[in-house]
């Protein structure tokens, strides 16, 4: 046992990592992180990287912002978990839910607070089927919804998903910005689940009216519409909400990530006439131990209020046009796509693409591919970048390109 003890003591961080620790990847970056602040991300060497991930869509406000770091101290200082979510009043929660349903439509006024992304999704997946009484679920191809059966079950990639089969029965996929494919939303559809920009597949946009078709097919069927707005969500696209782009409203609407501001925390919303489907038929009909943690909540609330504050969210739109502007005519760069302050951007192949990763991390970037898209890179800094950052990342990520 002594011998044992002595052996981890002097193992490396590093070493413990690849030791001890379950990994999704063979061959995970594997950088030792220190520190994080603002935009900037820190090693255990020191070296400065400028964050163009955000923890995929979490980090909208920054790392380390002060009045997300107060909120949680004081809550934890009160209480943290109490007891399985819905049987106890606590503030974080409800005054939570009562901020959201400020910025959203009035049909969706009921908040169900939930651990993650995926959870949101499962969660609404069950309350779609339990409203309508259908049991058929349309989803889109390439489409990301999440890693647990369920959410995987709705996931538009089958690279992803095979070797997990059996999943959910009943799913049926759709291509995006397919106008004839709506025709086969029936009266025996329960849901519908789309991501109103597709980020894993690259920063897809939907084409006009399109999304506009999908409401109105949803309506005369009677079929509940569930918009994913994990991803692009709390500000990314300009909106607090991605839907707000495009002039409709969804019957559910899932959200995670970046809520928390640096938090675990998701929810779905929907009516409270939808909502309380849940209540009956059975009792219970979605419970989660966790979902709600009066400190994650309490993060989110100070999150939602400092989104809102100013023109944070309004201003990622001009900063993804810088972005645009100043890369759209590099010869190495077949195309971008941008919605807010979230940009796909195309190198002419793969193997280019593998050389300019490698420049990035050399040069002090952070990025990564898309699921769905690996000839493309994201930009999707945190939205509190300042427009000299900005010009110093357009600098690096140029040189990075030119060294190819």
């Amino acid at each position: 046992m002594r011998k044992l003890i002595s052996t981890i003591f002097i193992m490396t961080n590093r070493e413990l990592f690849f030791r001890y620790m379950g990994l999704p990847s063979s061959a995970p970056l594997a950088i030792e992180m220190e520190r994080a602040e603002g935009i900037y991300i820190y090693d255990k060497s020191g070296k400065e990287y400028i964050d163009l991930v955000s923890g995929v869509a979490v980090s909208n406000i920054g790392h380390g912002n002060q009045e997300i770091i107060k909120a949680i101290k004081q809550q934890v200082d009160k209480y943290m978990h109490l007891m399985v979510y819905g049987e106890y009043i606590q503030s974080p929660q409800v005054q939570l839910a009562k901020k959201l349903t400020e910025y959203l439509p009035h049909t969706l006024d009921s908040i169900y607070f939930v651990n993650s992304g995926s959870e949101a999704n499962e969660g609404a997946m069950k309350l779609a089927k339990r409203y309508t009484g259908r049991t058929e679920i349309f989803a889109f191809k390439n489409a990301y919804h999440g890693g647990t059966q369920g959410a995987l079950s709705i996931l538009g990639n089958e690279k992803l998903k095979y070797a997990f089969r059996p999943l959910l029965p009943g799913i049926r996929f759709l291509e995006f910005n397919n106008f004839e494919e709506l025709n086969k939303i029936t009266d025996k559809t329960a849901a519908i689940f789309i991501e109103t920009i597709q980020a894993e597949a690259g920063i897809i946009l939907p084409k006009k009216d399109f999304l506009t078709k999908l409401r109105k097919k949803c309506y005369e069927t009677g079929t509940l519409l569930i918009i994913d707005d994990i991803q692009m969500g709390f500000g990314r696209t300009g909106k607090l909400f991605s839907f707000e782009n495009f002039g409709i409203i969804p019957d559910i609407l899932t959200m995670a990530k970046a809520m928390g501001g640096g938090m675990p925390i998701g929810a779905f919303a929907a009516s409270k006439e939808i909502m309380n489907s849940l209540t009956n038929n059975p009792e219970l009909g979605h419970i989660t131990t966790f979902g709600g943690h009066p400190v994650s909540c309490a993060a989110a609330l100070a999150n939602l209020n400092f989104l809102t504050r100013d023109n944070l969210i309004e201003d990622a739109n001009r900063k993804g046009r810088i972005f645009k502007n100043a890369l759209k005519e590099n010869p190495n760069i077949k195309e971008i796509r941008q919605a807010g302050l979230m940009l796909g951007v195309d190198m002419d192949n793969e193997e280019k693409m593998n050389r300019l990763m490698n420049n990035f991390l050399k040069n002090g970037i952070l990025t990564d591919r898309f699921l769905f898209r690996p000839k493309a890179f994201r930009i999707a800094p945190p939205l509190i970048i300042s427009d000299e950052e900005i010009f110093l990342t357009i600098e690096l990520i140029i040189n990075s390109i030119n060294e190819i």
